[in-house]
């Protein structure tokens, strides 16, 4: 069975109530369909993909058997989830031990936790828009590791290697494809204030 990106998105959000997990999702879907589109690939199965990612991980956050993404990946299959979607999600997780042989499996774990770390840099800023974020100042907070402690640099650099693309190269495509929807990420400025 197709799962479709309103499938995705009606799933992701019946299994995850936090607003900010949903953002995280939909940040990782803007990079992911972006590279998708860039690539000519299949946009509605690298959305859905992404979306999907971690929508068991609320319900379920331990890892290993029983925990995330084994719990989402098993309804998914149960749901007929083509085997790119359910492999690639596994392998997003480096404890899976799943290897990232698919390109979507490898765009997915590249654009994780990097949308972390634009997400962060955009809610420090005091207007917490994305628009005027520069490529600079995410160089400058990724370097520091007092800043979003809980984004793994060094995934953030394997994945940028396993996609044979440079590190900032990449970063600098998350973050423009995150700028394209920085509405539905609540990254417009919205937040100011709050």
């Amino acid at each position: 069975m197709r799962i479709d990106r309103e499938t995705a998105y009606s799933l992701m959000t019946e299994w995850t109530t936090s607003e900010s997990l949903r953002h995280h999702m939909l940040a990782v879907e803007a990079a992911v369909a972006a590279y998708a589109a860039h690539e000519g690939q299949d946009v509605e199965l690298w959305s859905a993909t992404a979306l999907l990612h971690d929508f068991d991980y609320e319900r379920h956050p331990h890892l290993g058997d029983g925990g995330h993404p084994y719990v989402g990946v098993a309804h998914l299959r149960s749901l007929g989830a083509p085997e790119e979607m359910c492999e690639a999600i596994l392998a997003h997780a480096d404890h899976t031990g799943v290897p990232r042989s698919s390109r979507l499996a490898k765009v997915l774990y590249a654009c994780d936790e990097v949308t972390g770390l634009v997400t962060a840099a955009v809610l420090v800023r005091p207007d917490k828009s994305i628009e005027g974020l520069e490529l600079k100042s995410l160089k400058k907070k990724f370097k520091d590791k007092a800043f979003a402690r809980g984004v793994a640099r060094e995934d953030v650099r394997r994945g940028a290697e396993e996609l044979g693309v440079d590190l900032w190269e990449h970063v600098q495509f998350v973050l423009d494809a995150m700028k394209g929807r920085s509405e539905s990420l609540a990254l417009d400025g919205s937040r100011a204030g709050a």
